[in-house]
């Protein structure tokens, strides 16, 4: 009994551990102090855990080329709590979107600060987690 009761300490205390330390630091892949603005078409929505993306064809800053931006929001549960559904977004919405962006420019990411669908007036703003 005390065995079985060890091991499922342990086996709790070790999953808790490798949970905790698979969750990323957005510092280590977005410049929090920035902000950067795309407005394009939406392409993709992946609403799941730990974090939903959507992907959105919108212009490089610099070379003003489209490409497919990788925009990092929070979990579905989170998102649910604010009233947004898989259903929320579809494939060919304009949308405008704030966000931090990625250390690395060439990999066109953004964690999301702020999106809105001007055709309806719909709006998201917030913090992910």
């Amino acid at each position: 009994m005390k065995s079985s009761l060890a091991v499922l300490i342990a086996a709790g205390v070790f999953g808790f551990g490798a949970q905790a330390f698979a969750h990323h630091s957005f510092a280590a892949t977005y410049l929090e102090g920035q902000e950067t603005s795309i407005q394009g078409e939406l392409v993709q929505f992946i609403y799941r855990n730990p974090h939903s993306f959507v992907q959105v064809m919108a212009p490089d800053p610099e070379t003003k080329e489209m490409v497919r931006w990788a925009v990092e929001w929070a979990g579905n549960g989170q998102l649910r709590q604010a009233g947004i559904t898989a259903e929320t977004l579809k494939v060919g919405d304009r949308v405008v979107i704030t966000g931090s962006p990625g250390r690395n420019p060439e990999e066109h990411r953004l964690r999301m600060r702020t999106i809105s669908r001007p055709k309806d007036g719909w709006k998201w703003g917030g913090v992910v987690d």
